[in-house]
């Protein structure tokens, strides 16, 4: 068996704990591999050692530090069949949609590397003849990343990225379900060269592992990509240093469908949006509002296209449009949302149960006759379950729609200019959507209101979130 090391201080290390935690292929159910089950010394090893090299590594010139990031793209590049095969094995994706990941991560760290002759300070008057008032840009420090399992490999340098660019260092938490592309990540910044202790990778559970990388005094700033409840968390442990966090977390985000709506386009996008990575995405579309004058022609499009969704085993088969869900709690909470809601009053239009015996599948699933305030409408589902909402006015819409603990993004699909732009500024979400599917770009800026989180990433803000002002009063005699 596929035994995982971490990586510290620019080496590979053995597990100290003797515990390990087996890493499972969800289509299958079978062992494929088994990861350290790390310790609290172990995260403060990595954490140490990200301490010791960061003066050192933010002296260099951003150039250089960004040339190290090419470097790593170049290297995913040429490992880009064994790491599709990977996020393929250990999340379930598609053999696709895995492939999109490992480029749009080689083209990530491009693009941030990018920014290394353009983020810059400012020169600010002052109100005194013979004074100078400079704000400069400087790294925090030490960094740490907390991984989620559904955007593995991506997430890696979502944080990565702009932490080292700026002149950070990082210690990076994989999930416990997807940790094996991080370990070729790990090779390929030792085969590159990188600096020791510039980036660190501690395997184990977050209550061990995410806790300390939080909690530590020494961190200047944790990132983290998760739960809502492991948001909480991670808050609570650094605020006894008041740690910088930067939390992406869930999402429930509406997709409103008005009466001149290209029903094509807005069948094919929001289905996009709902079965991509088997509907374990934030910023999927997890409700749908549509318009009373269009809805029962809606509906056939939308059901007629649920219905050609191809689900299978993706360790299999190359042309598919889902996998399976990531282990069996999620399979068994998808299927307690889907119950609760029929006990509600929603119908099953299509799917609605589990797929086989064997892998956590489950059906593309309609659910109708929804209600706002039902539990399907209101909490997050993380699962291919698409509940349907009927509406008459676009006031009710707009109120239905912001009614979320939620806000991270949102959909509008209309062929009315006037309509589009109410909308824009009427909702109450991190990211909009007009007439395509639910997908950031690099170049955005991916943040969330509300319970979705504090902060966001990519793009000029996501690159500044890994900085710090330090502002310099000049005076001189003349």
């Amino acid at each position: 068996m596929k035994e995982l090391k971490m990586y510290v201080d620019g080496q590979f290390v053995e597990n100290k704990s003797g515990k390990w935690i087996n890493v499972l292929n969800p289509s299958t159910e079978q062992v494929i591999s088994r990861m350290p089950d790390g310790t609290v010394e172990d995260a403060r090893m990595a954490i140490d050692a990200a301490e010791k090299s960061q003066e050192g590594w933010e002296r260099l010139p951003s150039i250089e530090r960004a040339r190290y990031l090419v470097k790593i793209a170049e290297g995913i590049r040429k490992r880009e069949k064994e790491l599709t095969r990977i996020i393929v094995e250990e999340g379930g994706k598609t053999q696709g949609l895995a492939n999109v990941e490992v480029l749009f991560t080689a083209d990530y760290l491009d693009y941030m590397a990018g920014w290394a002759r353009r983020y810059e300070g400012e020169i600010i008057p002052s109100d005194r003849p013979n004074e100078s008032i400079f704000l400069f840009k400087k790294a925090i420090g030490v960094t740490t990343g907390i991984l989620p399992w559904n955007f593995p490999f991506f997430l890696i340098a979502r944080k990565v990225a702009p932490a080292l660019l700026t002149g950070n260092t990082i210690v990076v938490k994989p999930s416990q379900q997807t940790p094996e592309n991080a370990y070729v990540f790990a090779q390929i910044v030792d085969e590159v060269g990188l600096p020791k202790g510039v980036f660190n990778l501690v395997n184990g559970r977050g209550s061990v592992i995410g806790q300390e990388l939080a909690a530590n005094p020494k961190v200047g700033m944790v990132s983290l990509t998760g739960s809502v409840s492991a948001g909480v968390q991670t808050m609570a442990a650094a605020s006894a240093n008041v740690t910088k966090v930067s939390l992406e977390l869930g999402g429930k985000a509406p997709g409103i469908v008005l009466p001149d709506a290209d029903l094509d386009l807005a069948v094919k996008s929001i289905i996009a949006s709902r079965v991509i990575n088997t509907g374990q995405v934030c910023n999927c579309c997890e409700r749908v509002y549509v318009h009373a004058d269009i809805k029962d022609a809606f509906m056939e499009k939308l059901l007629a296209g649920m219905k050609q969704v191809k689900v299978g085993n993706p360790n299999e088969t190359e042309d598919l449009d889902m996998g399976p869900l990531i282990d069996a709690s999620a399979l068994q909470s998808v299927e307690e949302k889907v119950a609760r809601a029929v006990q509600q009053g929603a119908k099953i239009a299509c799917g609605g149960k589990r797929i086989g015996t064997t892998g956590y599948f489950f059906e593309p699933t309609v659910l109708t006759d929804c209600t706002q305030e039902m539990d399907i409408i209101q909490e997050e589902t993380f699962g291919p379950v698409l509940p349907i909402v009927e509406f008459t006015e676009i006031e009710e819409a707009i109120a239905w729609a912001n009614d979320c603990e939620y806000g991270l993004t949102s959909s509008v699909y209309t062929q009315n200019l006037d309509l589009a732009f109410k909308l824009m500024r009427a909702l109450k979400f991190g990211e909009t959507y007009i007439n395509r599917e639910n997908f950031e770009a690099m170049q955005g800026f991916h943040a969330g209101w509300r319970k979705s989180g504090i902060g966001g990433a990519d793009g000029k803000h996501g690159l500044e979130e890994y900085l710090q002002t330090h502002v310099v009063y000049l005076e001189t005699k003349n």
